[in-house]
Order: C-alpha cells, then structure tokens, then sequence
C-alpha cells in the first residue's frame, strides 16, 4: 500500500510538471520611456526624440495633443523607426518669457533632474499640491550681463498638500536665434531654482 501512494504521488507530481511546463509566463515586449514632442501634419502623427530622431506609430488611435505639445512616450520599437506606443503622457510645454524680478515667484520646489535636450530645457520637480493648480514660468533676467533665466513657481495660497512629481519642458530656440551668425554654437546659460534648501544656480548649454 505504501508503495501504491508512492507511485501515485510521483506520477501527479509528473503530470503537473508537465502540464506546467505547458504554461510558459507571457514577456512583455521591450519598451522605451522618454521625454518627446509630438508633431502633428494635418491627418498624420509623428514623435520627435531630443535626438532628432522621428518616430512613426504604428496607429494614430487615441493619440491626442496640440502640434508641438511635449509629452511622456512610452514605446515598443517596431521597424525603420515606427513605433507601437502604449502610452503618451501630456506634460508642462512652455517658453521663456520676460518679465523677472516682478513676476518672479519663489514657492520652493523639490529637484529631481534638470537636462537640455532638443532645444529644450527639461524638468521633473516634486511640487506641493492639494487642490488649487500651481503656475509655473521660465522668466530671463534683461538686466544680467549673460543669460540668466529663473524658474517662477507659486502654489497660489494652496492649503498645505501633499508631494506631486511634475514634469515641464522649455522651448529654448529664441537664445540661440538672437545671434543667428552663430547658430551652430553652443549657447552657454545659467538657471536658478529655488529649493527648500534655498536657492540653486545650474550651468547649463544649448548645443
């Protein structure tokens, strides 16, 4: 009788190590997580890296934005740079704008990486939030002897909240088209950021 469990026993452990191996676990397709913008040409859809590279998607389905409107773009290469997307994410697209120090402001924000990349200055900040919507500026001091630009952040009297990742883009083509005779060099800049550490300068480059 001992013998009898014995066997049995091994022969459902066989049976189900076959069957299981039947199962494989499914892989999920490879996938690309960056910072693009979207371009729009009447009907047609494309996504531009900060690298120049275009990206065609494989469907225009459930794609929404304005042309030239940043986004988030999660996507699985396909072939000859089209692109099956699964995701894509609206972000912060602005510019530089005049009018620093009186339309400066200084609620403090938390840094997570400041980048240059196609032409734009690139943000991902931790900001706080509970129900009222932050404005956010990149203002150009006039006065400064080289390019001096600063981040504007308000919470518009918000009541205390809680920590909110936000990402932003800056348009930063109109530095490099004041001075057209050299528009293949790189324009040197410096960014200030005020954080609850106080205030941070970045020395940064569009190339």
């Amino acid at each position: 009788m001992q013998i009898k469990r014995i066997i049995a026993f091994a022969f459902m452990a066989f049976l189900l190590s076959v069957l299981g191996c039947d199962k494989e676990p499914k892989r999920m397709d490879d996938y690309f997580v960056e910072f693009a913008t979207l371009l729009k040409e009447g009907s047609s859809i494309r996504f531009q890296l900060d690298n120049g590279q275009l990206l065609t998607p494989e469907s225009n389905n459930n794609i929404k934005g304005e042309h030239k409107q940043r986004v988030i773009l999660n996507y699985t290469p396909l072939k000859n740079n089209r692109v099956k997307v699964n995701h894509v994410s609206p972000i912060y697209t602005g510019a530089i704008e005049n009018g620093y120090p009186e339309r400066f402001n200084n609620d403090p924000v938390k840094i997570q990486s400041v980048w240059v990349g196609g032409d734009y200055l690139n943000l991902i900040i931790e900001v706080e939030y509970r129900e009222k919507p932050i404005t956010l500026a990149l203002l150009r001091n006039l006065e400064a002897a080289g390019i001096e630009l600063y981040l504007s952040h308000s919470r518009n009297n918000d009541l205390p909240g809680y920590p909110q990742i936000m990402h932003a883009s800056f348009l930063l083509s109109t530095l490099r088209s004041e001075h057209p005779e050299n528009s293949k060099q790189t324009v040197p800049f410096r960014l200030f950021i005020n954080t609850h550490a106080g205030m941070r300068l970045f020395q940064l480059e569009l190339i």
